[in-house]
């Protein structure tokens, strides 16, 4: 054995254990693992900084871009309510339509840009649904990945090997031909993580659910939770009246959220508003109080929450409370002198005073240094009261400023990066042309895009890519993938298929995936041809197989979503591990007999 390949090895070795027991972060033990190659001569200096140049870094840091532009404008937002819709809060439900959404939209375009796309709704749901995170995203992610194989422009090894089968005199595919392998592998992904979730994904069971800090205050205030629907219709005994002649904070114990006229929302509605006929009301309060009260007046239940998103969604809207300081102008006014409601359209549900807790209508209490006033309303406009003097608010809230406006912009901006993906652009170049695009067109500022790159990310692509290069210059791929083959050579043809699938998996943790086939492409062919078999279908499986990584969070799509799902090293490990033999037992039954 050489000297340069066994210094390799021992690099390779040194960096996978690191990851694995994750000795240190996975961005220093990258770097390490760049900085070894360099000191080692292994590579020149340019070589072995060439990752912060390549195509996979630059296409992951323009994605962060455009993932965060689109999030920003909401564009995902209706997709994410049609999936509550659909699914409800069931995570199973949830992982499926999501899984399979993704995987066939990543079987069209690159597989990165459609987790990037999926991205803002994922986290959408989850903070909707309460169900953490983590028990979506990954998933989603390796479906992703496994979409990537359902046609021969899903990803950059099916693309290529067309061309290497022409160096070769050989036959190309067509586009579909990889298809039945795709959809099993999407498949069998989708049903492993149905079924096995609960035990590799990190939590359990229950673990799954959030309890949020609404939850908990709810629970400890006894607040009312429920948001319902309503439609005044015509002849209803509810037309002409107002909330305060009604008394329906201290009669009916319900509060009015908002009211629909038309396409405009008046939020807290003031005292003195008069209900007209075809209004649609968000009614706050207890399913039976809310029962009555609508009933008595002839509403009509609504069942679909889109009209009033923003006070269903977490994200937006919520309760609070709100402490009056010494020098605030409500101090010896009462709620109605000082017309909360009015200056900052928020719905005030429950006061605390000298220690006393008072429910209904206390409109007209005097308020004094010190009151605690429990408020429901979105967040921007509590966010308004936070940054005045009046009041103190004590609740912990993170305010998401939509831009609406800006959603077709975003959204065609991301369309022509993909676009020119398929116009044969190299993929970095097209993301980084959509995410200048989004500067642009003021999507994002400059500063926004900037912060919208998650360094470690960066740096952990970044320092593992010059391990690939040196794998291939030192002749350490290749050697190592000589000695398996002899080891198969002479041996059933199953035998065969199974170490090819092995190798290129493996190749594809440490290697960029066009690298692992460029290598094991030629080697492939020769064995299959000494075998007395096709070589084409063990070039294609190869692909199929480099495409594919799921142990460590190398692949593009898991680099970009470790950070949003809060994985570590281990949990690819134990859920990656387990898709790993999942994938490798599917690709090679299905290629064994009905490709080879």
């Amino acid at each position: 054995m050489e000297t340069d390949i066994l210094i390799v090895l021992i690099i390779l070795a040194a960096t996978v254990l690191m990851l694995i027991f994750e000795v240190v972060r996975i961005d220093i033990v990258a770097i390490l693992c760049m900085l070894s190659l360099g000191w080692t001569g292994l590579l020149e200096p340019a070589e072995t900084l060439s990752g912060f140049s390549s195509n996979a870094v630059i296409a992951m840091l323009a994605v962060m871009i455009m993932g965060n532009g689109i999030a920003k404008t909401g564009t995902m937002d209706r997709f994410s309510h049609y999936m509550m819709k659909k699914a409800g809060s069931s995570r199973p439900k949830l992982v499926g339509f999501l899984s399979l959404s993704v995987g066939l939209m990543s079987g069209f375009m690159q597989n990165i840009g459609a987790a990037a796309l999926f991205l803002p709704g994922i986290l959408n749901i989850s903070r909707r649904g309460k169900i953490r995170a983590s028990a979506l995203i990954m998933p989603i992610g390796f479906a992703a990945i496994l979409g990537g194989t359902i046609t021969m422009v899903g990803s950059g090894p099916l693309i290529l090997i067309n061309d290497l089968l022409r160096s070769a005199s050989l036959e190309p595919f067509g586009l579909f031909s990889v298809t039945p392998a795709g959809l099993a592998l999407l498949l069998s992904g989708i049903v492993y993580f149905l079924i096995f979730g609960k035990y590799v994904l990190p939590g359990s069971g229950d673990e799954y659910k959030i309890i949020s800090e609404q939850e908990k205050m709810i629970k400890a205030l006894n607040l009312p939770h429920k948001i319902l629907h309503y439609r005044i219709p015509e002849g209803s005994p509810l037309i002409g009246n107002t909330p305060e002649k009604l008394g329906l904070w201290e009669t009916h114990k319900i509060n009015i959220l908002g009211i629909l006229r038309g396409k405009d929302i008046e939020y807290a509605p003031w005292r003195g508003t008069r209900f007209e006929a075809g209004q649609e009301l968000a009614i706050l309060g207890e399913p039976e109080t809310i029962r009555n009260f609508t009933g008595g007046f002839g509403l009509i239940l609504q069942d679909h929450t889109d009209k009033f998103d923003k006070l269903y969604d977490p994200g937006r809207s919520g309760f609070a409370e709100v402490i009056v300081p010494p020098r605030s102008d409500i101090v010896n006014q009462s709620i109605r002198k000082y017309s909360l409601r009015k200056r900052f359209a928020v719905e005030p549900v429950m006061l605390f005073s000298k220690g006393e807790e008072i429910r209904g209508d206390f409109s007209d209490h005097t308020i004094i240094p010190g009151d605690t006033i429990v408020v429901y309303g979105l967040w921007d406009k509590i966010n308004e009261m936070k940054s005045g003097l009046d009041f103190v608010v004590a609740t912990p809230f993170k305010t998401e400023t939509k831009n609406e406006a800006k959603a077709l912009p975003a959204l065609l901006c991301f369309i022509f990066a993909i676009a020119l993906t398929f116009a044969g652009m190299p993929i970095s170049i097209s993301f980084l042309t959509g995410a200048a695009a989004m500067v642009l067109t003021r999507v994002i500022t400059i500063q926004e895009a900037y912060q919208s790159v998650e360094w470690k990310v960066v740096f952990l692509l970044a320092g593992l890519i010059p391990l690939g290069i040196a794998m291939q210059k030192t002749g350490t791929a290749t050697f190592l993938a000589e000695q398996v083959m002899e080891l198969v050579m002479g041996k059933h043809v199953i035998f065969l298929v199974l170490a090819t699938g092995v190798l290129a998996t493996l190749f594809s943790l440490f290697m960029s995936n066009v690298g692992a086939i460029v290598v094991l492409a030629p080697l492939v062919m020769s064995i299959g041809e000494l075998g007395g078999i096709d070589p084409r279908p063990l070039v294609l499986m190869a692909a199929v197989c480099a495409a594919n990584s799921f142990i460590l969070p190398t692949h593009q799509v898991n680099a970009l979503l470790m950070s949003s799902g809060g994985y570590r090293n281990r949990d690819y490990f134990r859920a990656g591990g387990g898709m790993t033999l999942v994938f490798l037992t599917v690709v090679v039954t299905v290629f064994y007999f009905f490709y080879i």
